[in-house]
């Protein structure tokens, strides 16, 4: 009897083993159902998301009256379009889980370009805030939290009242540049509520009673338009400052700004010189510490004297200055940017101390300084061979293969056709060449050279008889022979 019963250890082990076969496919099947339980929560998601943009069509411009839209006006094939797409859904989602007013849409503006057409769409993509009957195009970086911000600030009242100091000391810290109108009903009010509602798309503005001003704030009159920034604050004077609505738009940048390509396109519109310090932030040396130090005390402490006509900041890199001058600068440097005409200016010497920058910056100022570049028709063809150039480099540089293939294929073909003309054989007929001098004759010549043929033909008859007649040579008559 005990030699027939297994050992312990031998049941044990069985046991195991039957265990770990019976978990396996209950393991799997665990497996399994969570992977279809996440894909199931992913595409609800994902359809949620999807769900809070709109696709629009042509019955969009009777239905948004009553609603404040954000839409998207897109082409299928722009690649723009297609990188712009999934921020757009984040922007759907963001905007209606903040619970704001804002339906967000897209339109599909080459199916629907007449609908486009009358929301003045140029290009692809671009974006509107349609609030009523008024339309707001943003310019801005297409991320999610600038355009949810632009949203936010345009669909709101076009000037927002601070009733408190804790509101206005709130919003002094959220903001960098922050726009006041104070006192109570005025002229000046009513151009500030209308310079608010053409200029909302670039920043805030607010109203304010003098009692929630800091104690550090002195206005000399009321009302007054302020502007609070770079730690400090500047009252708006009609006399010195022309229209409010240029004010505004030279004063809602900081003095000074760390400046990249879409920067520099903004401060387009201001109408300033841009004197930008050329830096390498990724390797700093001490002398593009010692530039941007310099241009920042100008920007503070020079700020009555150049405030109206520059604006000052600096840039990492040079690639974007060298795209638009055509050129090379040197790294690090200081150069001054006209974008009203394309202009710049170089010092004619290095940069070593704040004097020199002041004079520099004067010159500009007066016309001294010498301008290089423009806006003339030999600069606008040089801006054409450049931007060829640069388009064709990017294609080689990004596909070797596409780029061969896009440029070799057209210039392959041309020299096939030139070839073929080139050595093509003609015919020179006798005909063709009779029929190419009829053609150069004139009437009269014409007929000429048909008498000439026909008195030809004439006199070949005649000579032929004549030839007939006359005797062989070294032939004798008869009577000669009789003689003989």
């Amino acid at each position: 009897m005990t030699s027939l019963r297994k050992p312990a250890h031998a049941q044990r082990v069985r046991f195991s083993g039957c265990t770990s076969c019976l978990l396996c496919p209950l393991e799997a099947m665990a497996e399994v159902k969570a992977s279809l339980i996440c894909g199931v929560i992913a595409a609800f998601l994902s359809s949620a998301v999807l769900a809070f943009v709109e696709d629009l069509d042509d019955t969009f411009k009777d239905t948004r009256v009553n609603d404040i839209w954000l839409v998207d006006f897109y082409a299928p094939w722009c690649g723009y379009c297609k990188k712009l797409e999934p921020v757009w859904y984040d922007v759907g989602a963001e905007l209606r889980s903040s619970g704001s007013p804002v339906r967000v849409g897209k339109m599909d503006a080459t199916a629907y370009s007449g609908m486009a057409s009358e929301f003045g769409v140029r290009g692809y993509p671009t974006i509107k805030l349609l609030k009523g009957d008024l339309a707001y195009n943003y310019k801005g970086p297409r991320t999610k939290d600038d355009i949810v911000e632009f949203a936010n600030r345009v669909a709101g009242p076009a000037v927002r009242a601070l009733p408190s100091k804790q509101m206005f000391e709130h919003m002094m810290k959220r903001h960098d540049v922050l726009f006041v109108y104070i006192g109570g009903e005025s002229p000046l009010k009513e151009k500030y509520n209308d310079v608010a509602s053409e200029l909302i798309v670039y920043t805030y503005f607010f109203s304010a009673s003098e009692e929630v001003l800091p104690e550090s704030v002195t206005l000399p009159e009321l009302p007054a338009v302020v502007v609070f920034k770079d730690g400090a604050y500047f009252t708006y004077d009609e006399y010195e400052d022309g229209s409010l609505s240029s004010w505004v738009n030279k004063e809602r940048f900081q003095g000074y700004l760390q400046i990249d390509g879409f920067t520099l396109y903004e401060l387009g519109d201001t109408g300033k010189l841009v004197a930008i310090a050329v830096i390498d932030e990724k390797d700093p040396t001490e002398e593009s510490g010692r530039l941007k130090t310099l241009i920042q005390r100008v920007a503070k402490e020079y700020r009555e004297h150049f405030n109206r006509d520059f604006q000052f900041g600096h840039m990492d890199g040079n690639d974007y200055i060298n795209s638009l001058i055509m050129g090379e600068v040197t790294v690090p440097s200081v150069i001054i940017l006209n974008t009203s005409n394309e202009q710049y200016f170089l010092p004619s010497e290095p940069i070593e101390t704040m004097e020199q920058l002041v004079q520099f910056i004067s010159g500009v100022l007066n016309g001294s300084a010498q301008a290089y570049g423009g806006d003339g028709i030999i600069q606008r063809i040089k801006r054409v061979a450049f931007d060829a150039r640069s388009t064709i480099m990017s294609v080689f540089r990004s596909s070797p293969l596409l780029g061969c293939f896009l440029f070799g294929l057209p210039l392959g073909v041309i020299s096939l056709m030139c070839y073929g003309i080139c050595t093509a054989e003609s015919d020179d007929g006798s005909d063709d060449i009779d029929a190419l001098k009829r053609e150069g004759l004139t009437d009269e010549e014409e007929e000429e050279e048909e008498e000439r043929q026909r008195a030809a033909e004439l006199e070949g008859p005649e000579e032929g008889e004549n030839e007939e007649e006359e005797p062989e040579v070294g032939e004798k008559d008869p009577e000669e022979k009789k003689t003989d």
